[in-house]
């Protein structure tokens, strides 16, 4: 009897320290502030479309919200009621007929019309036509910011034209670009959107987040945009995106993905399809349990980055996809259900024995393309392909140098059940090294004997063609160089002094071109953080701990899915972010390295950067987190407070 007294005894002393504990530790949190969560993209605008109310007026007195959504400059809805059904026309003069954009919209009584294609810093014309009678406005919107860069040249055939835009995307800064025929600016999008931008068969447009995951273009997922800029559905992947995506007939996503986890150790080899309903990755493609990781390194090959896939194309006819490998020169084609290798285009130098198979034979007058992107596959069955030209060799001694490289569009023609292969069009060879990008670029299928061909990435420096990208010299001189070719003929050239990623010729209105104040979808999830190590300590080991020196220039945001920690740190500095509730602490480390998840994969420091440190992020996910969590932070040992608590609902 007394030694259960004495168990019980034990266990209510126990249990009343342990509640002790709990209201010293929440009165210590409630004492200190929490890191307040940033407003999303999605919340601000769900704010705007509660106030896009329909006002009591007629055309006459139509009310006009110049970007509405905060991020789309050169776009303004107009608002206004009829007595009776009509079926309204909207005008916005341009400069010709070209670029001037017509479009009718369907029989109504409330109008929601959408207004795009308005040229930056003027006074635009824009007509409203309901019956026999026509409305004038005038909309003035500011001057284009100093981010986007003008057209040098441009050459247009316009008798072989019609009134598209070419929506072009940034290499790195800047923001989504279009132009028209004359090459005026007539949209951009005010955000980071990197990497490939496309329409989808809703009309609606398909783009990267401007979120990072992971340095140095890795972001989240996709948004589902309209011209308007308002988001329709963010889709998060555990993955990330990057380059490239092919919408399937069905809705669904393929994206080209990533794996972080600390098993993978890899980049841009992971492809991944994504259910368009629901945002769940249903099918994975690992393209390390495809192809041999070591085999025909080129000059940009790395451990982290063997392949560096960058692009993603679906063929309906064959069920398969094809891929392109930039660091092994390679495209591949994969049977989508089976994930086998059908197929490699490129030198099969220096490829393994076993691997020859899969490689066609060339008939004369052949040339492989080299460090290539934008691979697909035509309606007529051919490879299309953007030939950066890096090179030219697979063995070092025999690469040819920038001065002598050009990049050009190339047509394949295979046949599989041989296993050869044709060259039958090609553009941009003759053009030289003045058409050389030795990065990013596209090319596009228009139709039968339509093509572009983007050299993206021209980089100069000292007035010669450089290898590298402009990001690797302060004195580079960046262009563009976009030509539209018909049946072999130039209808269309633009050179702009910047690097562009891709380009894709569109139009300014869609088919059905209708406004939806519908709330958008969050899908998808960017996945849990894993936790490098898990430690058990009270309270009272944080009490004295000291607050962060300023030189680390510590930033700490909340999003609505995760902690982003940014500071400064000397590359010698073992580094952890540390999350403490209760008596568990999760400890998460920070890799203070220049990330070598890039095209050229370098980790070179400035003198400056060894002395005062180098930026470093680090993203921990909320999901499989929740409650209350102080945030401390650790260098080479010693324990920092930042005085702010995590909430995680």
């Amino acid at each position: 009897m007394k030694k259960f007294i004495r168990i019980m005894f034990t266990i209510i002393v126990f249990l009343l320290i342990a509640i002790l504990f709990k209201i010293i530790y929440n009165n210590t949190l409630f004492r200190k502030t929490s890191f307040a969560e940033i407003e999303t993209l999605i919340a601000k605008q769900e704010k705007i479309d509660k106030n896009l109310t329909m006002p009591d007026v007629g055309a006459e007195n139509a009310k006009i919200i110049l970007n509405p959504y905060g991020n789309s400059p050169l776009t303004a809805l107009m608002l206004f009621k009829t007595d009776e059904e009509v079926s309204p026309i909207i005008t916005i003069k341009g400069k010709d007929e070209l670029t001037t954009y017509v479009y009718q919209y369907p029989e109504s009584k409330e109008h929601y019309i959408s207004i795009y294609g308005l040229y930056a810093g003027s006074e635009n014309e824009v007509v409203l036509k309901i019956n026999d009678k026509d409305y004038d406005y005038l909309i003035k919107t500011e001057e284009l910011p100093k981010e986007i860069a003008l057209p040098t040249r441009v050459e247009a055939k316009k008798e072989a034209l019609e009134d598209d835009l070419y929506f072009f995307t940034a290499a790195s800064t800047g923001y989504p670009t279009a132009y028209d025929v004359n090459g005026d600016v007539r949209w951009y999008l005010k955000q980071r959107a990197p990497w490939r931008i496309s329409r989808l068969k809703n009309g609606n447009l398909l783009l990267g987040t401007e979120r990072l995951i992971n340095d140095p273009y890795y972001v989240t997922g996709l948004y589902e945009v309209d011209l308007m800029g308002k988001i329709h559905t963010e889709f998060s992947l555990e993955g990330g995106y990057h380059h490239d995506y092919f919408e399937l007939d069905n809705g669904n996503l393929i994206v080209a993905s990533d794996d972080f986890s600390k098993l993978s150790n890899t980049v841009e080899d992971i492809i991944v399809e994504l259910d368009r309903k629901t945002g769940e990755v249903i099918k994975t493609w690992d393209l390390k349990k495809i192809l041999p990781m070591t085999d025909a390194k080129s000059e940009t090959w790395s451990e982290y980055d063997w392949f560096h896939n960058n692009s993603v194309w679906y063929d309906e006819k064959t069920n398969s996809l094809t891929l392109s490998g930039r660091h092994q020169d390679a495209v591949i084609n994969i049977d989508y259900d089976s994930a086998k290798l059908n197929w490699i285009i490129g030198d099969p130098t220096n490829w393994s024995e076993k691997m020859q198979k899969y490689f066609f034979k060339p008939e004369e007058g052949l040339e492989w393309q080299w460090s290539q992107h934008a691979a697909m596959i035509t309606p007529d069955d051919q490879v299309f392909i953007l030939d950066n030209g890096n090179n030219k060799s697979k063995i070092k001694e025999e690469y040819v140098p920038a001065e002598q490289s050009y990049t050009r569009g190339v047509i394949y023609d295979i046949n599989t059940d041989d296993m050869t292969i044709k060259q039958v069009w090609q553009y941009g060879k003759e053009r030289g090294s003045d058409f050389y990008s030795p990065y990013i670029s596209d090319v596009d299928y228009l139709g039968k004997n339509h093509y572009l061909v983007h050299s993206g990435g021209i980089v100069k420096v000292d007035g010669k063609p450089s290898n590298r990208p402009a990001g690797f010299n302060k004195d580079a001189v960046k262009n563009s160089i976009t030509v539209e070719l018909l049946n072999d003929e130039v209808i269309f050239e633009i050179d702009i002094p910047t690097n562009y990623y891709r380009v894709e010729k569109m139009k300014l209105y869609k088919e059905d071109e209708t406004r939806s104040f519908a709330k958008a979808k969050r899908l998808g999830s960017v996945g849990s953080t894993e936790v490098d190590d898990i430690t058990y300590r009270g309270l009272i080991s944080f009490r004295k701990t000291e607050k962060l020196n300023e030189k680390y220039d510590l930033k700490i945001t909340n999003e609505i899915d995760r902690l982003v920690v940014s500071a400064k740190f000397k590359t010698s500095e073992k580094v952890r972010v540390l999350l403490s509730k209760n008596f568990k602490v999760n400890i998460y480390d920070v890799v203070v390295s220049k990330r070598p998840y890039t095209a050229l994969c370098v980790d070179i420091y400035t003198e400056e950067e060894k002395a005062n440190g180098i930026p470093i992020v680090k993203y921990i996910n909320k999901e499989d987190l929740k409650g209350k969590y102080l945030v401390f932070l650790e260098i080479d040992g010693k324990i920092y407070r930042t005085d702010k608590y995590l909430k995680i609902d």
